[in-house]
């Protein structure tokens, strides 16, 4: 049981990396749809910063809400990066 839930949190990871460089591509639409698939507080953040992108910024307070964070006053990209590295990636 504790393998499982490891590799879940693996294939997690790896599916929000994913994300995070479809955001970096610009490709907004396909890094929502990946990260709204999860309930976690590192989708979420993410999830905000797309928002952010999208110049939504009601909709992105709600979801850096959600991540337990405060809305960041760096660029999108450079706060994806921090999330990149927050996920153990650079």
């Amino acid at each position: 049981m504790f393998l499982q839930i490891v590799e879940q949190g693996k294939h997690e990871i790896q599916l929000l990396l994913n994300a995070v460089e479809l955001a970096c591509a610009n490709k907004w639409e396909e890094a929502h749809n990946i990260v709204q698939k999860f309930d976690t507080a590192p989708a979420a953040w993410i999830h905000a910063v797309l928002h952010r992108l999208e110049g939504d910024l009601v909709n992105a307070q709600y979801w850096y809400q959600r991540a337990g964070r405060a809305m960041s006053h760096s660029s999108p990209f450079d706060e994806l990066i921090l999330i990149k590295k927050s996920l153990g990636r650079e």
